[in-house]
């Protein structure tokens, strides 16, 4: 037996660091491969199957995805927060670039949901547009295994939300002009239909605060769970330059960050 039973600082033959050999990195910064992330599936808690995906960070992500993600990020910051300061109560949102796009989605609502009946055709222009945004979350999140795309996805769900808020406080005293030309006094008004046949058409305004105050939730939510996952993305990197893991095929593969 050899008297020094110290580990040299390296291989003299391949120059592995056998103090770095087989380290793991802290839970906190854990994530799974890409193999894991196969069998994510197969977890049987759905508790645990969710948290994997919404939490999930890619092992290497070069600088151009990492800083191309941080500025969409940074834009749909600054594009939230002024969609959300616009005053619902005056339909302010119906002038922003994306009422028209979410127009699209609310009348193709009508037309799907024709066939459950009167109450929901109506109410399946609102639905249609939630539905979209929440479906290309739900998409990004469980079959791309992309939490931050999701995030975006959940961004346009608080922006749809928003855009519901002016339609549904302006029920009680229409001033809106529809697609018509006219006022909802004049007929065609969803939410005047909708929360006259339910009861609530004197809680219209205090519903419409609701939705906007949801939205506006929903749309910061959604940027601190990007923010969050560029964090760990930014962490992850620098733990695995202190331990030299970063190989050509990661982060100082290409322009470091």
């Amino acid at each position: 037996m050899p008297p020094d039973q110290a580990l040299p600082a390296a291989c003299a033959a391949c120059g592995l660091v056998l103090a770095k050999f087989g380290m793991r990195l802290p839970a906190p910064m854990a994530s799974l491969s890409a193999d894991d992330m196969g069998n994510i599936d197969k977890i049987d808690s759905w508790r645990e199957r969710l948290v994997a995906l919404v939490t999930h960070v890619p092992p290497t992500v070069d600088a151009v995805s990492f800083w191309a993600r941080a500025i969409l990020l940074a834009l749909f910051t600054f594009w939230g927060l002024r969609l959300i300061a616009l005053d619902f109560r005056t339909g302010d949102m119906g002038s922003s670039f994306l009422h028209g796009p979410l127009l699209i989605f609310h009348e193709a609502g009508h037309g799907i949901f024709r066939l459950f009946g009167e109450f929901m055709m109506i109410a399946g222009g609102s639905l249609g547009q939630l539905i979209m945004p929440a479906i290309l979350c739900g998409a990004l999140l469980i079959t791309n295994r992309d939490p931050f795309g999701a995030a975006i996805g959940l961004w346009l769900f608080g922006a749809s939300l928003l855009d519901l808020s002016p339609y549904i406080y302006d029920s009680l005293h229409p001033q809106l002009i529809l697609l018509g030309g006219h006022t909802g006094e004049d007929g065609g008004h969803d939410w005047i239909y909708l929360l006259d046949k339910i009861g609530w058409l004197k809680h219209s305004q205090g519903l419409g605060w609701f939705v906007h105050k949801l939205g506006a939730l929903v749309m910061l939510l959604a940027i601190g769970w990007g923010a969050w996952l560029l964090w760990r993305m930014w962490l992850l990197h620098q733990q695995q330059k202190r331990l030299g893991l970063a190989n050509d095929e990661g982060l100082n593969g290409r322009d470091d960050f």
